[in-house]
Order: structure tokens, then sequence, then C-alpha cells
């Protein structure tokens, strides 16, 4: 009986720094489809709360559009594209790059989710996407912008990460 307990009480401990992450309600998507990219910030900066998430966007991902959040203002940044996209007919060499919520406070102790909509990348080369994310407190600054590195195993502030699944037919899966 014992055993079973202490295994247990290990497993949930080792399990839960990995929900401490910033990370994307859906870690996968479908290439070339639009995607509600929603990020779940749980906890502030060592028990101060959050005022501001500023998310950057990975190259190949158009038309952003962020969702607005009730006590927080969304600003977008623009900036040129390294490529041209097409989108709808239109050719596109920039967009938003950066969109960032300054508001609430988000208090340590509750959680909450900043979302955009976006179009993602039809390139059979790219696998995986990250968006760093910068989240600031009343005290404190988290960046969460590690990229992983093969071998180097569990990053302690990684980026949050969205995995293309090619080939899916991008088109069926308009919200």
């Amino acid at each position: 009986m014992r055993k079973t307990a202490l295994a247990f009480g290990l497993a949930v401990s080792l399990a839960a720094p990995a929900f401490a992450h910033v990370t994307l309600d859906k870690s996968e998507a479908a290439a070339g489809s639009y995607y509600k990219a929603t990020f779940r910030v749980p906890h502030g900066c060592d028990g101060a709360a959050t005022t501001r998430i500023s998310i950057r966007v990975p190259e190949g991902v158009i038309a952003v559009k962020p969702q607005p959040k009730p006590g927080w203002v969304e600003t977008t940044r623009i900036a040129k594209y390294a490529g041209a996209y097409e989108n709808h007919g239109k050719t596109l060499t920039e967009g938003v790059v950066e969109v960032t919520w300054e508001g609430g406070p988000l208090a340590d102790d509750r959680f909450d989710e900043f979302a955009f909509q976006a179009k993602l990348p039809d390139d059979p080369e790219v696998m995986m996407l990250f968006f760093p994310v910068a989240q600031t407190c009343t005290e404190g600054e988290i960046a969460w912008d590690q990229l992983p590195v093969p071998g180097a195993g569990n990053l302690p502030r990684p980026a949050p990460g969205l995995m293309l699944i090619h080939g899916a037919g991008g088109h069926a899966h308009h919200h």
C-alpha cells in the first residue's frame, strides 16, 4: 500500500511543473488552415500578478487577428515579412508580427487565456512553429522563448510550440 502512494506522489511532483508553462491550448493543427491560437497563462511571476502578455508571431503565420479581452487592451505590431504570402488572392508582404495584451491584473492564483486567429503556413518544410511569449508582472518578467535543441532535454522556459499536420486538407478545417 505504502509503495503505491509513494510512487503516485512522485509521479505527481514530476508532472506538476509541466503545467506551469505558458502553453497553447491546441498543440497541433493542419498546415494551411485557419487556427485559433489560445495561449494559457497558468500563473504570474513568482507570486506577482500578470499585467502584460506579448506574443511573437513566427514567420509564415499570416492574417493575425487578436481576440479582444475585457479588462485588457490589445495592440499589434506590424512589420515586413521575410517572404510574400498569398491570401484570398492578395499578396501580403507585411502583417502582424507581435500581439500584446496589457491590463488585468491576472492574479497569480488564477489562470487565463489569450487568443488570436491566424492562417498557418502550408510549407512542407515547416513542421513546428514556436511563439515566444513575454510575460510581464507587477514585479518581474518571464520570457517563454526557449526553443528545443535536440538531445537537450526539458527546457525551463520553453516557447509554446505548434506542430503542423501536413496533408490533412487544411481547407476542410474552417471554423
